[in-house]
């Protein structure tokens, strides 16, 4: 009941007329600058830092909270629409909304990541105040061996589940993982596939390998069969949700918090696993499997709705014990502390007003969202009707501003079009782009808490499987690894039955 009542309070406070503009500028800056390629809601809450030192710190955050989700429902648009990723996060949005796109359902696939947004954010954020404390609790108890395991879960189902074979997702998550080793050792401080390049010394940028990989290679693949005939007039489709459509998608919506939030609360890598795992669970129980690849609306649904759920899973880590879990949540660490105020246990009782209208706003942020963006997604649907060597000309533009602002290197557009070569590549020879992206983000993180657990148990092997949480992930990767052997075998004793009983 207490926290009832403090987020009643935090109504009264998030609902006042000058907090609702800031929410809703924050919500409308944040979906322009997520639909621009490379440019997340980490860059465009960094960008616009500077502008809220005039503001009270109760309406900084809410405008903070409105960017957050707006920039990530920017990036799911142009990713359905255009198969360009506004930020990593929106990758798994490409992989059955822009076949929807193409096929005439793209305002289908806009409305049901619009919902899937509003769904698992109001969610997630019931979740946040509910179970903040526990959730905090847990995450504090997870040590590198369980990140190793989730993160190797992830690389698994990633393979098992994309692409006509597992050879070939297996093919392309190795792409990724070695783009990934790219730059300075963590540990020993040696150079690894950096050719003598200070600038790769770094590494490269996700938000390059994501928008390389899908817009690049994208644009250079549509470039080279449009030689072959005029192309084909995209049609926009009807401007709304069937009925069959909402049969399909409302388990996915509410199944992606139950992913999203729990994976957002740890420093797991961000939203991108909870999207991609809930891509992985709604294709294993959907009842549509020769949709997939197609334009399957849970594909769409589920992962957006995770992704929203993660984003509110953030703030528990950052709220309650000081820890960012996500870039966009280190930007907001800085943000507390340039007021003067600490996140951690105690912030709830010091700064009551702050959190509650910070936690209600998301709510308010949510609403403003879904009310802005479903009656405009007929509108960004038309984009496709322009015409598609204009349409990839434009593509191929903004995906290079969004690579030079990563960096400012001139170098990076370079890197940009070897990358966008090699995903041209992939599709030439039917490989799946998505592991190669998972393989990049995860890949380093994944290597990092590896070689913690190794140090911790003074490289025992035994130290990867002491704890029950990373015993209990093993055994789902095993009963993945064993599930296509086992219900072969099933398959063929079924067969047998009948001759044998004949």
């Amino acid at each position: 009941m207490d926290a009832l009542s403090s987020l009643l309070d935090g109504f009264g406070t998030a609902l006042t007329p000058i907090n609702m503009l800031w929410a809703a500028i924050g919500v409308l800056l944040g979906t322009a600058i997520g639909v621009l390629p490379g440019i997340g809601p980490a860059m465009a809450v960094a960008l616009l830092l500077p502008v809220t030192y005039g503001l009270n710190p109760v309406g900084a955050f809410i405008m903070f909270a409105g960017i957050y989700y707006g920039a990530m429902f920017g990036g799911s648009t142009t990713s359905i629409l255009l198969n360009t990723p506004g930020e990593s996060a929106a990758v798994v949005a490409a992989m059955e909304g822009n076949p929807m796109a193409r096929s005439g359902r793209g305002a289908q696939a806009l409305a049901a990541a619009a919902i899937g947004h509003f769904a698992g954010g109001v969610v997630g954020t019931i979740l946040l105040v509910a179970l903040a404390p526990t959730v905090a609790g847990l995450a504090v108890d997870i040590g590198a061996p369980d990140y190793f395991a989730i993160m190797v879960l992830a690389f698994i189902a990633v393979t098992s589940v994309l692409g006509s074979s597992r050879i070939r997702g297996l093919a392309s998550l190795l792409i990724g993982l070695t783009i990934g080793l790219v730059g300075l050792d963590r540990i020993t401080g040696q150079q690894r596939l950096t050719f003598g390049s200070l600038h790769l010394a770094d590494g490269i940028d996700v938000v390059i390998v994501a928008v390389g990989l899908f817009a690049i290679g994208e644009a250079l693949w549509v470039a080279a069969h449009l030689r072959r005939g005029p192309p084909e007039p995209i049609p926009v489709g009807r401007p709304w949700l069937g009925r069959s459509d909402v049969k399909r998608t409302w388990k996915s919506w509410m199944r992606g918090p139950l992913i999203g939030f729990p994976l957002g609360a740890i420093p797991a890598g961000g939203a991108e696993i909870p999207t991609f795992l809930s891509y992985v669970t709604e294709k294993r129980m959907s009842k549509h499997k020769d949709e997939w690849g197609e334009g399957a609306i849970e594909g769409v649904a589920g992962p957006e709705s995770a992704a929203a759920a993660s984003a509110a899973g953030t703030l528990v880590s950052l709220l309650t014990l000081g820890l960012p879990t996500t870039a966009v949540a280190a930007v907001m660490l800085a943000a507390f502390q340039q007021y003067g105020i600490q996140p951690g246990p105690l912030l709830f009782e010091r700064e009551p007003d702050l959190v509650w209208g910070l936690i209600a706003s998301l709510f308010v942020g949510m609403v403003l969202l879904l009310a802005l963006n479903l009656p405009l997604a007929p509108l960004w649907a038309r984009l496709l009707r322009i015409p598609r060597p204009y349409l990839y000309a434009g593509i191929l533009f903004f995906a290079a501003v969004g690579a030079y602002a990563v960096g400012g290197e001139v170098i990076d557009l370079v890197i940009l079009l070897i990358i966008g070569l090699i995903g041209f590549g992939m599709r030439r020879y039917g490989l799946p782009v998505l592991p190669a992206v998972i393989g990049v983000i995860l890949g380093p993180n994944a290597e990092r808490q590896l070689r913690r657990a190794l140090q911790i148990s003074d490289g025992s092997v035994t130290g990867l499987v002491n704890t029950p949480f990373a015993v209990t992930v093993y055994v789902i990767i095993a009963v993945l690894l064993a599930w296509p052997l086992l219900k072969r075998l099933v398959t063929r004793a079924r067969d047998r039955t009948p001759a044998a009983t004949r």
